[in-house]
């Protein structure tokens, strides 16, 4: 199976997936342990993570996959909202809690 495909896989196996650096016990970067204190600040307790740490064909087919960048990334409903950053416009505006809601 291509890395693509795996990427595929986890987005539509899970309502929410934030592939970050850590995991959401110990995120091991700030950017994502911003991403992990927001989903949780939007009331999402359940939601998926994948440490990139942990495979470098995750860790770059991610950043092809949603023509992305960076990490952490965000999936919701099999949709790429973004990053932190992006993660945090939408909580001020009450956009992050309504995708998950959704």
């Amino acid at each position: 199976m291509s890395v693509q495909q795996t990427i595929q896989d986890i987005v539509n196996s899970h309502k929410v997936v934030l592939f970050m650096k850590g995991d959401k016990r110990f995120p091991q970067c700030g950017f994502s342990a911003r991403a992990v204190q927001i989903l949780q600040a939007a009331g999402c307790e359940d939601f998926h993570t994948v440490n990139v740490l942990m495979d470098e064909g995750i860790r770059q087919g991610i950043k092809e996959y949603a023509n992305w960048p960076t990490i952490p990334q965000l999936y919701v409903n099999g949709e790429f909202l973004g990053g932190s950053d992006i993660m945090l416009e939408m909580f001020e505006a009450g956009e992050l809690q309504s995708a998950l809601a959704a």
